[in-house]
Protein backbone atom coordinates (compact mmCIF):
# COMPACT_ATOMS: atom_id res chain seq x y z
CA UNK A 1 0.00 0.00 0.00
CA UNK A 2 1.13 3.62 -0.18
CA UNK A 3 -0.31 6.34 1.70
CA UNK A 4 -3.11 6.63 3.94
CA UNK A 5 -5.20 10.34 4.82
CA UNK A 6 -2.69 12.80 6.19
CA UNK A 7 -1.41 12.78 9.54
CA UNK A 8 0.20 15.75 11.54
CA UNK A 9 4.28 15.88 11.46
CA UNK A 10 5.55 16.53 14.64
CA UNK A 11 9.58 18.32 15.04
CA UNK A 12 11.30 15.03 14.82
CA UNK A 13 11.30 12.06 13.46
CA UNK A 14 12.08 9.68 16.50
CA UNK A 15 14.75 7.56 17.31
CA UNK A 16 17.30 11.29 16.78
CA UNK A 17 19.92 9.76 14.61
CA UNK A 18 23.16 11.28 13.87
CA UNK A 19 26.48 10.82 11.42
CA UNK A 20 27.69 14.21 10.51
CA UNK A 21 26.87 17.71 12.46
CA UNK A 22 24.11 19.73 11.02
CA UNK A 23 23.28 23.07 12.28
CA UNK A 24 20.18 25.47 11.24
CA UNK A 25 21.13 28.20 8.54
CA UNK A 26 18.84 30.18 10.42
CA UNK A 27 19.89 30.59 13.95
CA UNK A 28 22.79 28.13 14.01
CA UNK A 29 21.68 25.78 16.36
CA UNK A 30 23.03 22.04 16.15
CA UNK A 31 20.07 19.86 14.61
CA UNK A 32 19.92 16.03 13.84
CA UNK A 33 19.56 14.53 10.86
CA UNK A 34 16.32 13.22 11.33
CA UNK A 35 14.93 16.72 13.26
CA UNK A 36 11.39 18.84 10.53
CA UNK A 37 11.88 21.50 12.88
CA UNK A 38 14.63 23.59 14.35
CA UNK A 39 13.62 24.37 18.29
CA UNK A 40 15.19 27.81 18.56
CA UNK A 41 13.66 29.45 15.49
CA UNK A 42 11.14 26.84 14.54
CA UNK A 43 12.09 27.21 11.03
CA UNK A 44 11.12 23.56 8.97
CA UNK A 45 14.22 21.76 8.41
CA UNK A 46 14.35 19.38 5.27
CA UNK A 47 16.78 16.83 3.82
CA UNK A 48 18.51 17.48 0.60
CA UNK A 49 20.23 14.51 -0.84
CA UNK A 50 22.11 16.15 -2.98
CA UNK A 51 24.22 17.84 -1.15
CA UNK A 52 24.01 15.60 2.11
CA UNK A 53 22.94 18.75 4.25
CA UNK A 54 19.99 19.70 6.25
CA UNK A 55 18.64 22.60 5.61
CA UNK A 56 16.24 25.44 7.57
CA UNK A 57 13.62 26.44 4.41
CA UNK A 58 11.18 29.53 3.81
CA UNK A 59 7.95 28.84 2.70
CA UNK A 60 6.44 29.48 -0.70
CA UNK A 61 3.15 29.15 -1.92
CA UNK A 62 1.67 26.02 -3.36
CA UNK A 63 3.75 23.38 -0.49
CA UNK A 64 7.25 24.63 -2.11
CA UNK A 65 9.93 26.19 0.03
CA UNK A 66 13.72 27.43 -0.65
CA UNK A 67 16.19 25.85 1.36
CA UNK A 68 18.42 28.37 3.29
CA UNK A 69 21.28 26.13 2.34
CA UNK A 70 20.54 26.68 -1.55
CA UNK A 71 18.21 28.83 -1.97
CA UNK A 72 17.96 28.56 -6.14
CA UNK A 73 16.78 24.61 -5.42
CA UNK A 74 13.48 25.64 -4.93
CA UNK A 75 11.92 22.05 -2.93
CA UNK A 76 8.56 20.08 -1.61
CA UNK A 77 8.92 17.14 0.88
CA UNK A 78 8.77 13.89 0.07
CA UNK A 79 4.93 12.61 0.35
CA UNK A 80 5.14 10.57 3.25
CA UNK A 81 6.55 13.73 5.54
CA UNK A 82 2.74 13.82 5.94
CA UNK A 83 2.80 10.44 8.31
CA UNK A 84 6.12 11.96 10.10
CA UNK A 85 8.44 9.09 8.22
CA UNK A 86 10.71 10.96 5.94
CA UNK A 87 12.29 14.78 5.83
CA UNK A 88 13.70 14.44 2.63
CA UNK A 89 13.13 17.08 -0.25
CA UNK A 90 12.55 16.19 -3.51
CA UNK A 91 12.72 19.15 -6.18
CA UNK A 92 9.90 21.40 -6.60
CA UNK A 93 9.37 20.51 -10.92
CA UNK A 94 10.09 16.82 -10.20
CA UNK A 95 7.14 14.10 -11.48
CA UNK A 96 8.43 12.14 -8.15
CA UNK A 97 6.13 11.95 -5.09
CA UNK A 98 8.85 10.22 -2.82
CA UNK A 99 12.06 10.80 -2.40
CA UNK A 100 15.37 8.97 -2.98
CA UNK A 101 15.07 7.09 -0.30
CA UNK A 102 11.11 6.49 0.12
CA UNK A 103 11.17 5.58 -3.75
CA UNK A 104 12.66 2.04 -2.59
CA UNK A 105 9.52 1.13 -0.63
CA UNK A 106 6.98 -1.48 -2.62
CA UNK A 107 5.04 -2.28 0.15
CA UNK A 108 4.55 -0.61 3.61
CA UNK A 109 1.64 -2.20 6.39
CA UNK A 110 -1.73 -0.87 6.89
CA UNK A 111 -1.25 1.76 8.63
CA UNK A 112 -4.43 2.54 10.56
CA UNK A 113 -3.83 -1.05 12.88
CA UNK A 114 -2.54 -1.35 15.75
CA UNK A 115 0.78 -0.05 16.17
CA UNK A 116 1.83 -0.27 12.29
CA UNK A 117 2.05 3.86 12.28
CA UNK A 118 4.94 3.92 14.63
CA UNK A 119 7.02 0.79 13.74
CA UNK A 120 6.59 2.22 10.20
CA UNK A 121 8.18 5.15 11.12
CA UNK A 122 11.29 3.94 12.94
CA UNK A 123 12.00 1.52 10.36
CA UNK A 124 11.73 4.58 7.66
CA UNK A 125 14.32 6.55 10.43
CA UNK A 126 16.42 3.56 9.83
CA UNK A 127 16.06 3.26 6.43
CA UNK A 128 16.81 6.67 5.58
CA UNK A 129 20.07 6.09 7.53
CA UNK A 130 21.13 3.37 5.37
CA UNK A 131 20.49 5.43 2.24
CA UNK A 132 22.45 8.42 3.41
CA UNK A 133 25.65 5.93 3.73
CA UNK A 134 25.16 4.20 0.90
CA UNK A 135 24.43 7.44 -1.28
CA UNK A 136 27.77 8.99 0.58
CA UNK A 137 29.52 5.63 -0.56
CA UNK A 138 28.47 6.60 -4.31
CA UNK A 139 26.82 3.28 -4.31
CA UNK A 140 24.60 2.19 -6.42
CA UNK A 141 20.50 3.19 -5.27
CA UNK A 142 18.35 2.59 -8.12
CA UNK A 143 15.02 0.84 -7.50
CA UNK A 144 13.26 -1.42 -8.99
CA UNK A 145 11.16 0.29 -10.46
CA UNK A 146 13.83 2.08 -12.96
CA UNK A 147 15.83 -1.34 -12.97
CA UNK A 148 13.00 -4.34 -12.53
CA UNK A 149 15.75 -6.97 -12.72
CA UNK A 150 18.61 -5.71 -10.40
CA UNK A 151 16.86 -2.72 -8.47
CA UNK A 152 16.28 -2.44 -4.85
CA UNK A 153 13.31 -2.50 -3.17
CA UNK A 154 11.65 -2.92 0.42
CA UNK A 155 8.64 -4.46 1.66
CA UNK A 156 7.77 -3.78 5.51
CA UNK A 157 5.41 -6.39 6.28
CA UNK A 158 2.91 -6.72 9.32
CA UNK A 159 1.68 -10.16 10.46
CA UNK A 160 -1.36 -11.12 9.32
CA UNK A 161 -3.80 -13.06 11.86
CA UNK A 162 -4.82 -16.52 10.91
CA UNK A 163 -7.21 -19.54 12.26
CA UNK A 164 -7.49 -19.32 16.04
CA UNK A 165 -5.54 -15.63 16.03
CA UNK A 166 -2.41 -16.97 15.65
CA UNK A 167 -0.09 -14.57 13.52
CA UNK A 168 1.35 -15.74 9.95
CA UNK A 169 5.66 -15.59 10.63
CA UNK A 170 7.03 -12.40 7.97
CA UNK A 171 10.80 -13.65 7.34
CA UNK A 172 12.79 -10.69 7.11
CA UNK A 173 15.78 -11.21 4.50
CA UNK A 174 16.54 -10.96 0.75
CA UNK A 175 15.98 -12.09 -2.52
CA UNK A 176 17.33 -10.36 -5.79
CA UNK A 177 17.21 -7.18 -4.71
CA UNK A 178 13.80 -7.10 -2.31
CA UNK A 179 14.07 -6.83 1.25
CA UNK A 180 11.78 -8.02 3.55
CA UNK A 181 11.62 -6.73 7.17
CA UNK A 182 9.12 -7.78 9.79
CA UNK A 183 7.51 -4.37 11.23
CA UNK A 184 7.42 -6.19 14.93
CA UNK A 185 11.24 -5.85 14.86
CA UNK A 186 10.46 -2.00 15.39
CA UNK A 187 8.66 -2.93 18.64
CA UNK A 188 11.97 -2.87 21.10
CA UNK A 189 10.62 -5.71 23.63
CA UNK A 190 10.12 -8.08 20.66
CA UNK A 191 13.27 -7.19 19.10
CA UNK A 192 14.80 -8.04 22.55
CA UNK A 193 13.30 -11.25 22.46
CA UNK A 194 14.10 -12.21 19.20
CA UNK A 195 17.91 -11.20 20.09
CA UNK A 196 17.87 -13.17 23.75
CA UNK A 197 16.09 -16.03 21.99
CA UNK A 198 18.97 -16.52 19.49
CA UNK A 199 21.42 -15.27 21.77
CA UNK A 200 23.02 -12.22 19.61
CA UNK A 201 24.87 -9.91 21.44
CA UNK A 202 23.96 -7.25 19.17
CA UNK A 203 20.46 -6.95 17.39
CA UNK A 204 19.32 -3.30 16.30
CA UNK A 205 17.12 -2.02 13.28
CA UNK A 206 19.52 -0.23 11.53
CA UNK A 207 21.76 -3.72 11.87
CA UNK A 208 19.23 -5.33 10.05
CA UNK A 209 18.93 -3.06 7.00
CA UNK A 210 22.93 -3.18 6.62
CA UNK A 211 22.89 -6.86 6.80
CA UNK A 212 20.22 -7.33 4.46
CA UNK A 213 20.97 -4.70 1.80
CA UNK A 214 25.17 -6.48 2.44
CA UNK A 215 23.43 -9.85 0.72
CA UNK A 216 22.17 -7.46 -2.26
CA UNK A 217 25.16 -5.74 -3.24
CA UNK A 218 26.64 -9.20 -2.84
CA UNK A 219 24.75 -9.79 -6.10
CA UNK A 220 26.00 -6.42 -7.50
CA UNK A 221 29.34 -6.17 -6.90
CA UNK A 222 30.78 -9.64 -6.57
CA UNK A 223 28.90 -12.51 -8.10
CA UNK A 224 29.93 -13.36 -11.58
CA UNK A 225 32.58 -10.39 -11.38
CA UNK A 226 36.40 -10.41 -10.93
CA UNK A 227 36.01 -10.28 -7.58
CA UNK A 228 34.29 -13.57 -6.84
CA UNK A 229 37.52 -16.11 -6.56
CA UNK A 230 39.06 -13.82 -3.83
CA UNK A 231 35.13 -13.71 -2.12
CA UNK A 232 35.48 -17.44 -2.43
CA UNK A 233 38.94 -17.73 -0.44
CA UNK A 234 38.49 -15.23 2.20
CA UNK A 235 34.86 -16.28 2.74
CA UNK A 236 34.12 -19.56 0.95
CA UNK A 237 32.32 -21.20 -1.49
CA UNK A 238 28.99 -19.95 -1.43
CA UNK A 239 27.73 -22.64 -3.88
CA UNK A 240 27.70 -25.49 -1.14
CA UNK A 241 23.73 -25.85 0.24
CA UNK A 242 22.25 -22.55 1.66
CA UNK A 243 19.61 -24.60 3.68
CA UNK A 244 21.49 -27.08 5.13
CA UNK A 245 23.88 -24.64 6.20
CA UNK A 246 21.17 -22.96 7.71
CA UNK A 247 19.91 -26.13 9.57
CA UNK A 248 23.38 -27.14 10.86
CA UNK A 249 23.99 -24.06 12.53
CA UNK A 250 20.67 -23.64 14.27
CA UNK A 251 21.12 -27.86 15.23
CA UNK A 252 24.37 -27.78 16.23
CA UNK A 253 25.44 -23.74 16.41
CA UNK A 254 28.66 -22.11 15.41
CA UNK A 255 32.01 -24.10 15.51
CA UNK A 256 34.23 -23.90 18.78
CA UNK A 257 36.69 -21.40 16.44
CA UNK A 258 34.14 -18.80 15.10
CA UNK A 259 35.71 -15.84 17.01
CA UNK A 260 38.97 -16.55 15.58
CA UNK A 261 37.15 -16.22 11.60
CA UNK A 262 34.54 -14.18 11.69
CA UNK A 263 32.72 -11.33 12.73
CA UNK A 264 30.07 -12.74 14.75
CA UNK A 265 28.39 -16.45 15.36
CA UNK A 266 25.72 -16.12 12.74
CA UNK A 267 28.31 -15.46 10.35
CA UNK A 268 29.40 -18.76 10.48
CA UNK A 269 26.41 -20.10 9.02
CA UNK A 270 27.32 -19.57 5.18
CA UNK A 271 29.74 -17.66 3.47
CA UNK A 272 26.72 -15.46 2.22
CA UNK A 273 25.61 -14.53 5.67
CA UNK A 274 29.29 -14.10 6.74
CA UNK A 275 29.98 -10.96 4.02
CA UNK A 276 26.79 -9.89 4.89
CA UNK A 277 27.55 -9.40 8.39
CA UNK A 278 30.87 -8.27 7.84
CA UNK A 279 29.41 -5.59 5.03
CA UNK A 280 27.51 -4.93 8.04
CA UNK A 281 30.46 -4.02 10.28
CA UNK A 282 31.47 -2.27 8.04
CA UNK A 283 29.10 0.28 7.24
CA UNK A 284 28.70 0.63 10.77
CA UNK A 285 32.43 1.43 11.40
CA UNK A 286 32.52 3.61 8.90
CA UNK A 287 29.59 5.47 9.78
CA UNK A 288 30.44 5.64 13.59
CA UNK A 289 33.40 7.45 12.67
CA UNK A 290 32.24 10.20 11.07
CA UNK A 291 29.96 10.86 14.19
CA UNK A 292 32.95 10.85 15.95
CA UNK A 293 35.06 13.08 13.32
CA UNK A 294 31.86 15.54 13.28
CA UNK A 295 32.09 15.58 17.25
CA UNK A 296 35.91 16.02 17.13
CA UNK A 297 36.59 12.87 19.56
CA UNK A 298 40.27 12.38 20.32
CA UNK A 299 41.16 9.06 21.95
CA UNK A 300 43.88 10.17 24.50
CA UNK A 301 44.20 7.58 27.36
CA UNK A 302 45.79 8.99 30.51
CA UNK A 303 49.29 7.46 31.43
CA UNK A 304 48.85 4.61 28.71
CA UNK A 305 52.21 3.16 27.28
CA UNK A 306 50.30 1.66 24.24
CA UNK A 307 50.42 4.21 21.22
CA UNK A 308 48.04 2.12 19.80
CA UNK A 309 44.97 3.00 22.38
CA UNK A 310 45.59 6.69 20.78
CA UNK A 311 43.51 8.15 18.19
CA UNK A 312 42.38 11.14 16.37
CA UNK A 313 39.83 11.20 14.12
CA UNK A 314 40.87 14.11 11.63
CA UNK A 315 39.35 12.75 8.28
CA UNK A 316 35.91 12.38 6.47
CA UNK A 317 35.87 8.14 7.02
CA UNK A 318 33.63 7.99 4.04
CA UNK A 319 36.67 9.55 1.73
CA UNK A 320 39.36 7.37 3.58
CA UNK A 321 41.24 4.93 0.86
CA UNK A 322 43.50 3.58 2.98
CA UNK A 323 41.22 0.58 4.95
CA UNK A 324 44.39 0.78 7.94
CA UNK A 325 43.87 4.64 8.88
CA UNK A 326 40.08 3.29 9.69
CA UNK A 327 41.34 0.86 11.31
CA UNK A 328 43.31 2.28 13.26
CA UNK A 329 41.06 4.76 14.67
CA UNK A 330 38.75 2.12 15.33
CA UNK A 331 39.89 0.14 17.91
CA UNK A 332 40.50 3.25 20.47
CA UNK A 333 37.03 4.44 19.82
CA UNK A 334 35.50 0.89 20.95
CA UNK A 335 37.64 0.77 23.96
CA UNK A 336 37.12 4.22 24.78
CA UNK A 337 33.17 3.77 23.95
CA UNK A 338 32.58 0.40 26.08
CA UNK A 339 34.31 1.22 28.86
CA UNK A 340 31.91 4.60 28.86
CA UNK A 341 28.94 2.26 28.77
CA UNK A 342 30.74 -0.09 31.51
CA UNK A 343 30.28 3.04 34.10
CA UNK A 344 27.06 3.45 33.35
CA UNK A 345 26.45 -0.11 33.76
CA UNK A 346 25.38 -1.07 30.54
CA UNK A 347 26.50 -3.47 28.25
CA UNK A 348 29.68 -3.09 25.43
CA UNK A 349 28.16 -0.35 23.03
CA UNK A 350 30.44 -2.67 20.58
CA UNK A 351 30.28 -5.83 22.00
CA UNK A 352 32.49 -7.78 18.81
CA UNK A 353 36.26 -8.69 18.80
CA UNK A 354 38.11 -8.35 15.11
CA UNK A 355 40.34 -10.92 15.08
CA UNK A 356 42.75 -10.97 12.15
CA UNK A 357 41.00 -13.01 9.77
CA UNK A 358 37.76 -10.87 10.24
CA UNK A 359 39.88 -7.41 9.40
CA UNK A 360 40.93 -9.44 6.21
CA UNK A 361 37.36 -9.36 5.71
CA UNK A 362 36.40 -6.39 6.15
CA UNK A 363 39.61 -4.89 4.08
CA UNK A 364 38.04 -6.87 1.21
CA UNK A 365 35.03 -4.50 1.44
CA UNK A 366 36.45 -1.46 1.89
CA UNK A 367 38.13 -2.99 -1.42
CA UNK A 368 34.47 -3.12 -2.86
CA UNK A 369 33.16 0.01 -1.77
CA UNK A 370 35.86 2.16 -2.68
CA UNK A 371 36.59 1.84 -6.37
CA UNK A 372 32.51 3.00 -6.37
CA UNK A 373 33.30 6.29 -4.01
CA UNK A 374 36.09 7.10 -6.27
CA UNK A 375 33.53 6.70 -9.67
CA UNK A 376 30.71 8.50 -7.66
CA UNK A 377 33.07 11.47 -6.70
CA UNK A 378 34.31 11.85 -10.47
CA UNK A 379 30.88 11.97 -11.83
CA UNK A 380 30.54 14.90 -9.76
CA UNK A 381 32.99 16.77 -10.31
CA UNK A 382 32.18 16.59 -14.40
CA UNK A 383 28.92 17.81 -13.32
CA UNK A 384 30.43 20.74 -12.06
Amino acid sequence: MRCPPLVSCPHSLAPLVEMKIFNCQQCGLMVYFSNTRCERCAHALGYLPELTTLSALTPLEDGRFSPLAAPERTSRFCANAAHAACNWLVPADSPDEYCRACQLNRTIPPLNEGDNLLRWQRLEVAKHQLVYGLLRFGLPVVGKGEEPERGLAFDFLARLKGKGGKSAPVVTGHASGLITIDVTEADDAERERHRRDLAEPYRTLLGHFRHEVGHYYWDRLVNGGPWLDAFRTLFGDERQDYGECLKTHYADGPPADWRQRFVSSYASTHPWEDFAETWAHYLHIVDTLETAHAFGLRVQPRGAQDAALTMEIDFDPYHQSDFDVLLKTWLPLTYAVNSLNQSMGQPDLYPFVLAPAVMGKLRFVHALVFPAKVAAMNALSAMQ
